[in-house]
């Protein structure tokens, strides 16, 4: 595969073309991309609901997905919502659910996540795009069908599997790489660039750097080849619209649990990247995890705010993921703003393993939750109940006891005919943050993030002769995804039952945070759902999710995440919970807010069960998107 930079050069002459016509901006009552803009913020200038009316707010309107699992974000551009709805693309009257056009696929389902939106040209009318695969399809946004100009008939093959929809920024459409973590050999998880007209490819760069390119030294021997996982399969990037900088992030490299074969930092696993958006040339780089154990993905792409520190404003990033903190960086230069700690960390006793010796932790903001534990830390009946706390006693005895070193323990190694042992990791397998992510409020200077506090338990145990990995994670739960720290409960057909399964350590299990970004502090953090089976005044749990939340001019936080069927409205100044409804469904997705051409702001959230392993099983394609505004 050639070097990004031989991408670049190959592609020159068709920039300046791609690039002739900027998109027109949103107006103020759109939500025309998933992170409402290309700096991710998630904020609205709306605020007729706000701190004083929201109590008032009510369901508007509902539209059946026909979907199971979606954690789509509708966008509404121009009057006109869009959205994926099972195997189709629909779109629908903002203020009433009523469906303009619907578009079915017939080469299986358009992404879960969402879909993008491009505004044409004076050649090519607007553009709905989605990826079903590894193909990435265009809609005419006015009639809903296939638009012959793009691509091949309206598809281009990404070759590598993608399952968001595109970033669209001018004419440039950037997707990342849906590729396995285990596999290797195995497919590159490069981020890629597309013209918005013609479907072309413009750029490729190479998330496993090749040789001669920086990083490339980061793989000892030959670790580089072939190499899997360091993926951007998170739903969105970020682009500093002023100067140019698109912002990709990475997960883990494969096999995401042992890295007997890629010792060294591997580079740009774990990391934030800042491309020239024009040519994919590499400004600068981020490692949150040096040489990953964990599956410590960074999902979401950062989120962009200028802040001023110290006097002076700084154009930052905040760059969260599964490892449990968030960097404020200077998305300029890539410059810690608070300062980060190469940190020594515990080192791995499996046969062949490397680990790094320090990892770089914040000095600001702390950390959004539990990082270590103790035995003391295991849930009591007086938390919750003693079924609970028995279950939990249970699995650590089951387990042959429990190890734990704080920050960045690894997986204990499970030797033929020693006593059993096993890690519990802080945070857990699905995170800390996962693809939810953060949302920005640039007047406050403040984040907001989602966290889980959810643990995984497990061992590193030998394999079979011949198993392409010689060791490997495994639970008494399963593996890995099972591994978590929960009182684990199926139902009648084996089918785990996420929401009724509880974490074995104390709560709170879920977080709602904001961060003053000027200062690294918490301005202020409060636990986030209940628990509803438990007594009064032992409900506020805090709950498990996805999902991330959105902020708005109104002085409001609206989230959804949790696995308690909840969508809330918190004071962003406060963090006092202003507002609640119960759904039929939990409300594992970002929610979105725009105004209708009848003036009224509404507020929207897909709601539906099945979020792997969080919620509990689905009876059908049961899914709908909910929609709320002011009687």
């Amino acid at each position: 595969m050639k070097p990004h930079w031989i991408w670049t050069l190959a592609c020159a002459a068709l920039l300046p073309s791609a690039l002739a016509q900027p998109a027109k901006p949103p107006s103020a009552g759109d939500w025309p991309t998933y992170g409402h803009d290309l700096a991710g913020t998630r904020y609205s200038p709306l605020k007729q609901i706000n701190t004083r009316t929201v109590p008032q707010l009510k369901q508007a309107w509902s539209f059946p997905l026909n979907a199971r699992a979606s954690e789509a974000t509708p966008i509404v551009v121009n009057g006109v919502m869009y959205l994926p709805a099972g195997n189709r693309i629909v779109a629908l009257e903002p203020e009433t659910g009523k469906e303009i056009w619907s578009y079915t696929s017939t080469s299986g389902a358009p992404s879960r996540r969402g879909v993008a939106y491009w505004p044409g040209d004076t050649n090519n009318p607007p553009r709905i795009l989605s990826t079903v695969g590894r193909k990435m399809i265009a809609l005419n946004a006015n009639t809903g069908k296939i638009d012959p100009g793009f691509g091949k008939e309206g598809e281009v093959d990404l070759v590598i599997p993608y399952n968001s929809p595109p970033t669209v920024y001018r004419n440039l459409l950037f997707v990342g790489a849906n590729v396995g973590e285990i596999q290797v050999p195995g497919e590159p998880g490069n981020t890629r660039a597309y013209d918005a007209r013609t479907g072309a490819k413009l750029w490729e760069f190479h998330s496993v750097p090749q040789p001669g390119e920086t990083g490339h030294e980061s793989w000892e021997s030959d670790g580089w080849k072939d190499r899997s996982g360091v993926n951007n399969w998170g739903f969105f990037m970020t682009v500093d619209t002023e100067r140019g900088i698109l912002y990709t992030t990475y997960g883990s490299p494969a096999s995401d649990f042992y890295g007997f074969d890629r010792k060294g930092n591997d580079l740009f696993g774990n990391s934030v990247v800042a491309l020239d958006a024009n040519t994919g040339k590499m400004k600068w780089y981020f490692q949150a995890v040096h040489h990953d154990l964990w599956d410590f993905d960074l999902p979401p792409g950062p989120g962009l705010i200028d802040v001023t520190v110290k006097g002076k404003k700084v154009p930052i990033l905040a760059q969260t993921g599964k490892v449990g903190y968030m960097y404020i960086l200077n998305r300029v230069t890539g410059e810690s703003v608070f300062g980060i700690k190469e940190t020594p960390v515990p080192q791995s006793t499996v046969p062949g393993e490397w680990t790094s010796a320090t990892q770089p932790i914040p000095v600001k903001p702390p950390p959004f939750g539990r990082m270590s534990f103790k035995m003391e830390d295991l849930v009591t009946a007086a938390d919750t109940t003693e079924e609970h706390a028995k279950a939990c006693r249970e699995l650590v005895e089951k387990s042959g006891g429990v190890y734990n070193a704080g920050p960045f323990t690894p997986w204990v190694y499970r030797a033929e005919g020693a006593p059993p042992t096993s890690s519990v990791i802080f945070p857990g397998a699905i995170g800390g943050v996962n693809w939810g992510g953060t949302a920005s409020d640039p007047n406050l200077g403040y984040v907001f993030e989602f966290t889980n506090e959810y643990g995984s338990i497990g061992w590193i145990e030998k394999q079979k002769e011949g198993s392409r990995v010689p060791y490997q994670e495994a639970s008494i739960l399963g593996n890995p995804f099972n591994s978590k720290f929960w009182e684990h409960k199926v139902d009648a057909r084996g089918r785990t039952l996420g929401a009724q399964s509880w974490p074995c350590q104390k709560p709170p299990w879920g977080r709602l945070t904001a961060v003053n970004a000027a200062t690294g502090d918490f301005a202020w953090q409060i636990p986030l759902g209940v628990t509803d089976e438990l007594p009064e005044g032992k409900k506020n749990t805090g709950r498990i999710g996805f999902g991330g939340p959105i902020v708005t001019a109104g002085g409001l936080v609206f989230i959804g995440a949790t696995n308690d069927k909840r969508f809330r409205a918190i004071d962003s100044r406060t963090g006092k919970q202003l507002w609640e409804t119960k759904l039929e469904y939990s409300a594992i997705a970002v929610p979105m807010t725009y105004q209708g051409k009848n003036g009224k702001q509404y507020v929207a959230i897909v709601a539906g069960d099945g979020g792997a392993g969080v919620t509990d099983p689905p009876a059908g394609n049961n899914e709908s998107l909910v929609v709320f505004a002011l009687p």
